[in-house]
């Protein structure tokens, strides 16, 4: 325990309600190798040089509330990082998805090809002109 910051005044100086919370994941007896690789994976962001989780909660007045809420950011995140992930199967292209991504480059090929200048050829006689 230590003594908070933010709103509350002189409370706030007088009385030690911001919570600290440090896990030795490295030295944990409760976890398997595997689990503390995946937590030391997917946590390095929270996690000390020397494998100490540290999460800390000051939001509240009450240490009893601010004690409450690191716990339970603690479980979150062991469960969170603990959960395996889904792997995707690998998605292959529809016949029909080509087929329209096909026509839609043919159409934007003709209407660039329209924008050519047109170019007026005499034939033999001089009454008709064709494009």
């Amino acid at each position: 325990m230590s003594r908070s910051s933010g709103s509350g005044g002189q409370h706030v100086n007088k009385v030690s309600t911001r919570v600290e919370l440090l896990f030795d994941v490295v030295h944990s007896d409760e976890l398997n190798d595997d689990e503390k690789a995946l937590i030391l994976e997917r946590l390095s962001n929270r996690i000390t040089q020397e494998g100490i989780l540290l999460l800390a909660s000051d939001a509240s007045r009450s240490q009893m509330l601010n004690k409450n809420a690191v716990i339970k950011k603690f479980d979150q995140l062991i469960n969170q990082a603990l959960t395996p992930v889904k792997e995707r199967p690998e998605a292959s292209a529809y016949t029909a998805d080509k087929r329209k991504r096909l026509n839609t480059k043919k159409r934007i090929g003709e209407k660039k090809s329209n924008r050519k200048k047109v170019i007026l050829r005499r034939d033999d006689d001089l009454s008709s002109f064709s494009a």
